[in-house]
């Protein structure tokens, strides 16, 4: 054997060498910063390394493959040493001349073409290329073997139909907002067996999505209900379960990777010494659906679309049936009063509206919220009030079918965003849109820091753009606005419109800071 020391070989791969901001920076950063690390950061400073000291001899790509797919090149790593095995290295010269007929020679090839393409690239495609490499040379090749302190060669094999496990448990909002990641699941595990864990309230629209095979439902045992914990780890151990994908990523979901000892399946989410971590140390500050979008980058997944509300087959209220409307939703969590524009305000809102557009006004809502609908009566009379009327799966045909939206930071407005038309969603200091504001076609984010500041006249602009309407003679004079809501006279104190593209999302999204 040979003994390569550190001076030697090129320096090892390190989170620098990779674009800022980028998921393999982000996933190098993580394992630098860890005692037990990722394999597949492991086999990439392995092949980085390979690559570098005998790419001179024109060799570096084909030892590569060679230690992936057909003998290890490497016989012992401890810290910045290697030993090189003579008999690995002896076998990738000869193959030189041609690879041999083995599954494992293509997907060895995608991993070492697509990490040395990665480093120092920005774009999202080329990273996602390192991950899906690696779960593709997973299927001929156990990785783990491959990483161990003496690498050693252990060909694995996948069932034909793998058990798909994702586990979504609440809120509302947060549940939608889910819908992007597990259509991305569900198009990657195609042919395979996919089970949603989620609480009651949620699996009829679980069903209705139609991206799920099978629901289990959580009862969410409390600490010291043995017999619950008990109940849920059964249901869990019996679905043969081979990979986890944990979107709910809580301290109560990753203590379910527990319950599946001693065969506990491949993990993605934060669960501790799970196989496909989210590995950013900066996934907290996140919007939801970027963080989402990364932890399923992170496990061969990309990209991921933008949630979508699923419809029904069934047909609307009779008030609604034959006619335009646009929804309201003045509600949010009781706990957060200030979250709440006026109701007051709402009411001002609708009778403008219904004036300008004679567009139905619609307000719906959680049971215990019927005041709110009330005051907006006593504004606008013609206003239908279906709050505490409407199930999810029927929310989920009313905001498809609205000309728009316009409601509070709540899990129905997640919805509305996750519907076909436009939505203004009201946000106040109690909140912080850039992780949580909601992400669709058109979206418009008005902020104030206290939403009982929030003229109806800022409000009502905004809706008329999104709706593609004119705004009245006078309130354009006064807003120096032209009747279409743009281009603001050069002195006029405009509105500060900016428009940004998240991350995860393809559509434009429109930021108003009132």
């Amino acid at each position: 054997m040979t003994l390569k020391r550190p001076g030697t070989w090129p320096a090892p791969l390190c989170a620098r060498d990779f674009a800022p901001g980028t998921a393999l920076q982000a996933f190098f950063r993580w394992n630098e910063e860890r005692w037990a690390r990722d394999r597949r950061y492991t086999i990439a400073c392995d092949l980085h390394q390979l690559y570098r000291r005998f790419h001179a001899d024109g060799a570096g790509i084909v030892v590569c493959i060679s230690h992936l797919a057909i003998h290890p090149v490497i016989q012992w790593r401890v810290r910045s040493r290697i030993v090189v095995s003579p008999a690995g290295l002896a076998a990738a010269m000869d193959m030189r001349s041609g690879f041999p007929d083995a599954p494992a020679i293509g997907p060895a090839h995608q991993v070492v073409e697509s990490l040395l393409a990665s480093i120092g690239a920005t774009e999202l495609e080329k990273h996602a290329a390192v991950f899906n490499a690696f779960e593709e040379l997973a299927r001929f090749v156990d990785l783990h073997a491959l990483a161990a302190r003496r690498p050693h060669r252990i060909t694995s094999a996948s069932p034909a139909r793998r058990r798909i496990l994702v586990i979504k448990l609440s809120a509302l909002g947060d549940f939608v907002q889910a819908l992007g990641p597990a259509a991305a699941i569900r198009r990657r595990h195609a042919a395979d067996e996919i089970t949603l864990l989620t609480t009651r309230p949620f699996a009829e629209l679980a069903r209705q999505s139609r991206l799920f095979d099978k629901i289990a439902i959580d009862r969410r045992p409390k600490l010291l209900d043995v017999a619950g914990w008990l109940t849920l780890r059964r249901v869990l151990c019996a679905g043969g379960f081979d990979r986890v994908y944990d979107l709910q990523t809580s301290d109560r979901s990753s203590l379910y990777a527990w319950l599946f000892l001693p065969a506990r399946p491949q993990w993605s989410g934060i669960a501790w010494r799970c196989s496909h971590p989210h590995a950013n140390l900066g996934r907290y500050p996140q919007h939801t659906i970027d963080k989402q979008a990364e932890q399923l980058l992170m496990a061969g997944i990309n990209p991921t679309p933008l949630p979508a509300c699923p419809r029904s087959c069934r047909s609307l209220p009779a008030d609604l049936g034959q006619h335009d409307f646009f929804l309201l939703i003045p509600g949010s969590s009781a706990r957060h009063p200030a979250k709440r524009w006026p109701a007051r305000s709402y009411g001002e809102l609708a009778q403008r509206l219904l004036e300008a557009t004679a567009i139905l006004p619609v307000v719906i809502g959680a049971r215990g919220e019927e005041p709110l609908a009330a005051e907006i009566r006593e504004i606008c009379s013609a206003a239908v009030d279906l709050v505490g009327h409407t199930e999810l799966t029927e929310l989920a045909d009313l905001v498809n079918a609205a000309a728009f939206t316009v409601g509070n930071d709540t899990g129905a407005t997640h919805m509305a965003a996750a519907g076909t038309n436009p939505v203004i969603v009201l946000f106040s200091g109690a909140s912080e849109p850039s992780r949580c504001a909601p992400r669709g076609r058109e979206i418009r984010v008005l902020i104030s820091r206290r939403l009982d500041e929030l003229p109806v006249d800022y409000v009502f602009i905004e809706v008329l753009r999104a709706a593609r309407r004119p705004l009245p003679a006078s309130l354009a004079n006064a807003h120096g606005l032209n009747p279409w809501g743009k281009d603001p006279h050069p002195d006029a104190p405009a509105l500060a419109v900016e428009r940004s593209v998240g991350a995860s999302a393809q559509p434009m999204n429109f930021r108003t800071s009132v």
